[in-house]
């Protein structure tokens, strides 16, 4: 599909970005990234969001030019969809009317578009636009670079993440030969969060439970602690990584309340835990070791339901995959319920 989009781009003028609700790291920094790169073929091109741009990523070259916007209100060759499940995730209205361009990394993505160019070996979407650099001819300008590292960075979790290849290092040390400053990139992302991000994650981590087992942990996050907080939506990003720390665990889930009765879901785990078939269930999706999904319905259910699933998500990778007994606690050193 890498030659539709060629041919797509040769031969349409113009054309507009966009990417899902929320935008993060790899949607940003790959939509802006492909702003960049039409830019250098002569293009009329723009980046659309229903969201703003979170502070985290206010400093990538182009963010400023981002248009907010609640729709597809002008009128355009082609609509590029970066990273999105399927075609209601931008959340704007009359894109399902456009010529879309539906380009993810995420094999469980429907296909929506006119054109669907998915490539589940990619660790993120921001590989997929350097390789469309490359195909299509054009340099990676120091700009083009800063977005993509920015986009790899942040979905590989800072390299840390099992969709982390050989060829995303090699990309990663091309980015840096265009101009790309790592150090910079990581104080802008990770090192220059607001005082409401730390409150928030002081009031989430003290709804921290786990299982007995000491596999699966989760936490929660309530409207009123974001408001308390007086936090940002963007706050509770990365979040549902503090757990994953912890030796024993192989699942968590973060539960966020986004409205009364609304819950998303953010899923991470280790090694062979499929998450993503979790988040399938539920009508979500993602990668085997980190997804997401959308749940309705009262705190308590939909926390029993979702930590159920991930146990019998561990049990399943135990029985396939032979490990060492985990530790087994007496009475008196039982895993407490709540871990503040």
């Amino acid at each position: 599909m890498l030659s539709q989009v060629i041919e797509l781009i040769e031969t349409k003028r113009r054309f507009a970005i966009t990417s899902h609700i929320r935008p993060d790291g790899d949607s940003l920094g790959s939509s802006l990234g492909l702003y960049w790169l039409l830019r250098a073929l002569g293009k009329e091109v723009e980046v659309i969001m229903r969201d703003p741009v979170p502070h985290a990523y206010s400093k990538l070259p182009g963010a400023a030019d981002v248009r907010i916007t609640p729709a597809v209100d002008r009128d355009y060759d082609a609509v590029f969809v970066i990273e999105c499940s399927d075609i209601e995730r931008p959340g704007l209205k009359g894109l399902d009317k456009q010529f879309v361009v539906n380009i993810d990394h995420h094999s469980t993505t429907a296909l929506f578009g006119t054109v669907n160019w998915i490539d589940s070996t990619a660790s993120a979407v921001g590989e997929m636009i350097y390789n469309l650099c490359k195909a299509i001819g054009v340099r990676v300008t120091r700009e083009i670079a800063e977005c993509i590292y920015t986009a790899l960075v942040t979905d590989t979790g800072s390299f840390h993440y099992s969709n982390t290849t050989e060829r995303t290092f090699k990309i990663a040390s091309e980015l840096v030969r265009a101009g790309v400053k790592p150090a910079k990139v990581a104080e802008n992302v990770f090192n220059s969060h607001p005082w409401s991000k730390l409150d928030l994650l002081t009031q989430v981590l003290s709804t921290l439970k786990r299982d007995p087992s000491g596999r699966v942990a989760w936490m929660r996050q309530t409207l009123e602690m974001k408001e308390s907080a007086g936090a940002f939506e963007e706050d509770g990003d990365g979040f549902v990584n503090y757990p994953l720390s912890v030796g024993c665990v192989e699942a968590v889930a973060f539960l966020k309340e986004c409205a009364p009765g609304v819950y998303r879901a953010s899923l991470r785990s280790k090694g062979n835990v499929n998450v993503a078939r979790v988040a399938e269930r539920f009508g979500g999706g993602g990668h085997r070791n980190a997804a997401g999904c959308t749940l309705r319905g009262g705190w308590e259910e939909i926390e029993r339901t979702i930590v159920q699933a991930l146990i019998e998500a561990v049990e399943r990778e135990a029985e396939d995959t032979p490990r060492r007994p985990l530790l087994i606690f007496d009475d008196q050193e039982a895993l407490p319920e709540e871990v503040a």
